[in-house]
């Protein structure tokens, strides 16, 4: 019997970092692609509301805070007779970059001939999917659905009246807020957080854990209690909120100790909801093919990226691991090579991650916790950044560089960076790692003079004991 005609070799669903990037790497390998995408323009919550438009807000803001009397530029001979935001300006240059990017995107899809089904997908079967009324086939499905803001029960998010938002609310806000809540010490809210309180809010971040940043290093989160707290943020860590009520310009938050005990009210004219993120399967008709999700609402998938159901894959947020824009390019590479018949991998051990506030926090590996409940014996080396002859002359030394080694092989378990240029940094550290580099390795590698990565091979040196500068 010959084999079926379908109408794609390859359907995604999705045109976030993962979905667009498979469909673009699955059109180089000769297979006729698509991809279904709802929004009118592509790149996902990543380029429309997320990663891009933030950075955007990130750069705008430090270069606003750089201004003022008194700051950065002034220490550099460069005076202002008075500085002022235009904060339309601000948003309009925001909106340019997300055009840009998302055009070229699309750019792209023509340029590779990966055709665009514009609308929502939903399984008809394995190899089916609806789109607007119509029927589409394709021997291979890849979902690349992303994923969406983790609702707080008793905080109703409302983008339209911008009183209680969502990080894409907190990225239009037409006003500079007289006080922000931040429900969330993760990543998203720190950086949206501190856009605007470099813009001249009053920013208080409320923590149901301990520490700030869940998950990293606890040098980094300790570090980065000290550094928000020094840049002016009221930081209230071990507290739940409980209940949110909207009363004209004024929100008032219940919240209470996260072990139980007397409850009180914060005032504030916006709050942030940033607790998280949750993987899009809803309207995927997923019951329909028979794929069931595991307890955190996530699909589950092999090493190659095939779910249970044959033809189909997933990738992204909708899969365990961190929910990342570079894991979900990664992927969406690797499972378009393992469709194409190539061997597509995916090294989840080694997936960095940064915090894009100032200074950015960078991480890859193992936490120095994580090494020792897995066993090892550890040594670790660091290094200040306020012993960094680049960051003197810049004038910008928080932070340091932390490096965690086995005690035995001298191999690289983790990076941990605290610096201006730390997102950066930690890309040496990444490809160090992946090719099992040891501290020594990293240590007798010739770094230029002067850099802020001069301070990965001081780090690597102190693991050793031998550090030049310190």
């Amino acid at each position: 019997m010959a084999d079926q005609t379908y109408d794609y070799d390859v359907l995604i669903i999705g045109a976030g970092p993962g979905g667009y990037v498979a469909a673009i790497r699955a059109a180089q390998l000769g297979l006729k692609t698509a991809c279904v995408e709802s929004r009118e323009t592509l790149g996902g919550t990543c380029l429309n509301v997320g990663c891009i438009p933030s950075k955007a807000l990130l750069h705008g803001s430090e270069l606003f805070e750089e201004a003022q009397a008194g700051g950065h530029l002034e220490k550099f001979g460069v005076k202002f007779d008075k500085v002022t935001l235009d904060l339309a300006k601000m948003m309009d240059e925001k909106s340019s970059a997300v055009k840009d990017l998302t055009g070229g995107i699309e750019f792209l899809f023509k340029k590779n001939k990966v055709t665009w089904l514009k609308g929502h997908a939903a399984f008809k079967d394995a190899h089916t999917v609806d789109v607007g009324g119509t029927a589409h086939t394709a021997k291979n499905i890849v979902i690349a659905t992303g994923s969406s803001v983790t609702p707080l029960p008793g905080v109703d998010v409302d983008n339209d009246k911008l009183r209680i938002v969502d990080s894409t609310g907190a990225l239009k806000l037409g006003e500079v807020p007289e006080h922000l809540v931040v429900i969330g010490g993760g990543v998203i809210g720190l950086e949206l957080g501190s856009v605007w309180r470099r813009l001249g809010a009053k920013v208080t971040v409320v923590e149901f854990l301990d520490a700030l940043l869940p998950g990293m290093d606890g040098d980094l989160r300790k570090e980065a209690a000290r550094l928000f707290k020094k840049q002016g943020m009221e930081l209230k860590l071990s507290t739940k909120v409980t209940a949110a009520k909207v009363s004209g310009k004024t929100v008032t938050l219940t919240v209470e100790p996260a072990a139980g005990g007397d409850a009180e009210t914060i005032k504030a004219s916006h709050v942030l909801v940033s607790i998280g993120r949750r993987p899009n399967t809803d309207g995927l008709g997923l019951d329909t093919i028979g794929l069931a999700l595991n307890k955190r609402g996530q699909i589950e998938t092999d090493h190659d990226f095939r779910t249970a159901i044959p033809g189909v894959w997933a990738i992204g947020d909708v899969i365990p691991g961190p929910m990342l824009a570079h894991k979900a390019e990664d992927e969406g590479i690797a499972v378009a090579e393992n469709i194409a018949g190539q061997t597509g991998i995916v090294n989840h051990a080694l997936i960095p991650g940064v915090v894009y506030t100032m200074p950015e926090f960078a991480s890859v590996g193992l936490t120095e916790e994580e090494a020792k409940a897995e066993g090892h014996t550890i040594k670790v080396g660091k290094f200040p950044m306020m012993a960094n002859s680049r960051a003197k002359t810049n004038r910008d030394t928080d932070g340091f560089v932390k490096i965690i080694a086995d005690a035995d092989s001298d191999r690289v378990l983790g990076v941990h960076i605290v610096a201006s240029l730390a997102g950066t940094m930690i890309a040496q550290a990444t490809q160090a790692m992946e090719f099992g580099a040891t501290s020594e390795d990293i240590a007798y590698t010739c770094h230029a003079h002067p850099t802020h990565s001069e301070a990965v091979k001081e780090a690597a040196m102190a693991v050793q004991g031998k550090p030049i500068h310190m």
